[in-house]
């Protein structure tokens, strides 16, 4: 995850109407402009910072998933062709090799 978007994301989900401009990616030397928001402090955001991309960490497996399942049109035509259990086939192998947490 780009670190900018991660910092973003950090204040967002502390002030979900924070309206901020930011120069640079690394929270320690980056500028923060707040428009019309109070602003957050830096540690407030690391900590936040951390949860982000927890988050996004544990979602990993359905990152994975997504890329390899077939396009959502091959699964109806497997669907139509073959079966329910057929395309449940298909899709386990995948749910198999990146299993939720």
């Amino acid at each position: 995850m780009n670190k900018t978007i991660k910092i973003i994301k950090a204040i967002r989900k502390i002030n979900p109407d924070a309206e901020v401009h930011i120069i640079g990616e690394d929270i320690d030397t980056c500028t923060i402009n707040w428009m019309n928001t109070s602003s957050i402090s830096k540690e407030d955001i690391k900590v936040k910072m951390q949860e982000v991309q927890a988050e996004y960490d544990a979602l990993e497996y359905s990152r994975n998933r997504e890329k390899e399942y077939p396009k959502i049109e091959d699964q109806l035509d497997d669907i139509y062709h073959n079966g329910l259990d057929a395309w449940k086939a298909t899709i386990k192998v995948t749910k198999d090799k990146y299993p939720k947490p």
